[in-house]
């Protein structure tokens, strides 16, 4: 069956097309947040046409399938989808594609439970290096404050996210910089970031081979820090976070001339002091939109021998 076969093609030409025009794109630094939305639009569209190849090569392989997927249509839709023209291959493609899904879903259950299993031993730490006095309850939303020595700060994601900060920070940061820290912590924290380093995590795990998946990943890692700092700046000036952001990192050799962990950190600081303009309003409206248009193109595709049929 063709249209199945030209989903797959079409999944195929985005996953490895996107990326690279994303790649040359000077605009994702600027636009982080319009960039986050464009690659989950990228990935919805990858994927949903994998779900659309696996359906309509079910029904071509299995009569029982192609009822459910067709009941009610008319015969002439069903015909349009020349189902009976397909050969062996309809049956191997849509048991190929469903393992690939039910890989997918398990990934993701994998990622789910291991960052909760990590968050569970973080708070238990947090409940031992920061103990509840007697008496005391639990507060949701909280601030957490621990001794310690390095200046550092995170958030642990969650129903009740915490925002936790050292003492060692609380003494060097001062006034804004400490709340441009804050911010940033907040802004992963109300945007919900956890969830689509979770799934990024879990599709470039399960398939490391595929490209798509791997930029995937990599761009969430890092266009969320790029959001979060947006968000810190826009409360309280680029200079006073990129400097907040200098005084947090500095002691952890992130500026020096041998590669780190937080590599991105020089580049984030960089980026924050030479300030670049913003897109104007109707280009980030217009890349939403087109982007959003992504996944609607496979649903397209797969609509057009019944569109015709009915037409």
């Amino acid at each position: 069956m063709m249209v199945a076969a030209a989903l797959l093609l079409l999944g195929g030409l985005t996953a490895v097309g996107a990326p690279r025009l994303l790649a040359l794109a000077d605009w994702p630094d600027r636009e982080p947040v319009v960039a986050l939305w464009v690659w989950q639009c990228v990935v919805a569209a990858v994927l949903l046409c994998c779900a659309l190849s696996m359906t309509l090569s079910a029904a071509a392989a299995w009569q029982a399938v192609r009822g459910h997927v067709f009941a009610g249509a008319p015969h002439g839709v069903v015909d349009a989808y020349a189902f009976g023209a397909t050969g062996p291959w309809a049956a191997a493609t849509a048991v190929t594609l469903a393992c690939a899904g039910v890989w997918s879903g398990a990934m993701l259950v994998r990622e789910v439970v291991g960052a909760r299993a990590r968050r569970r031993r973080r708070q238990a730490e947090l409940l031992l290096r920061a103990p509840l006095l007697p008496g005391e309850e639990p507060a949701k939303g909280r601030l957490v404050v621990l001794e310690g020595e390095r200046p550092d700060a995170w958030w642990l994601p969650g129903t009740a996210p915490q925002l936790v900060v050292t003492t060692a920070a609380l003494r060097r940061l001062e006034g804004r910089k400490l709340d441009a820290v804050l911010a940033h912590e907040q802004g992963h924290a109300q945007a919900r970031h956890d969830w689509l380093l979770h799934c990024s995590d879990a599709l470039a795990g399960g398939f490391p081979q595929v490209p798509v998946f791997a930029a995937f990943r990599d761009e969430m890692h890092r266009l969320v820090e790029l959001a979060a700092d947006d968000m810190a700046s826009r409360r309280h000036g680029r200079l006073t976070t990129a400097l907040a952001l200098v005084e947090l990192n500095e002691d952890k050799g992130v500026f020096g001339p041998a590669p780190t962990a937080q590599a991105h950190v020089p580049q984030r600081v960089h980026r924050l002091l030479s300030a670049p303009d913003r897109l104007p309003p109707v280009r980030r409206l217009g890349l939403t939109a087109t982007a959003a248009l992504a996944p609607v193109v496979p649903v397209l595709v797969t609509l057009v021998p019944g569109l015709r049929a009915l037409g």
